[in-house]
C-alpha cells in the first residue's frame, strides 16, 4: 500500500496538482492545526464533539479541511482543546 506522503511527492511532479494543492495551502494548514490541537488535548473526535455539543462527523470534516469553520467555531474548539487562538495576516511575496 503506498503512503500518502509518496503519492503526494509523485503528483506533485504533475504542474496542474501542485497548482491545485497550492491553492488549498491554507485549508491544509488549518486542517493540521486542528489535528494538533485536538492531540495535544488527547482527544479523540468524538469527545472533542461532545466537549463542543456537535457530533463527530461535524469534527471530522473540519479535520479534513472541506470546510472552512467560522471563526466563533474556532474560539469553541479553543475552549475544549485547553488553547488559544490567534489569527494573523502576513504579507505576501506580491503584495505592495
Amino acid at each position: 500500500m503506498s503512503k500518502v506522503r509518496d503519492l503526494h511527492e509523485t503528483w506533485n511532479r504533475d504542474p496542474e496538482y501542485r497548482a491545485a494543492y497550492e491553492a488549498l495551502g491554507a485549508e491544509f494548514e488549518l486542517a493540521r492545526a486542528l489535528i494538533e490541537a485536538r492531540a495535544r488535548a488527547v482527544l479523540t473526535q468524538a469527545q472533542l464533539a461532545k466537549r463542543m455539543k456537535t457530533t463527530q462527523s461535524v469534527i471530522a470534516r473540519l479535520e479534513s479541511g472541506r470546510v472552512c469553520p467560522f471563526t466563533k467555531t474556532l474560539e469553541r474548539i479553543t475552549q475544549a482543546t485547553g488553547t488559544g487562538l490567534k489569527i494573523s495576516f502576513e504579507a505576501s511575496g506580491g503584495a505592495t
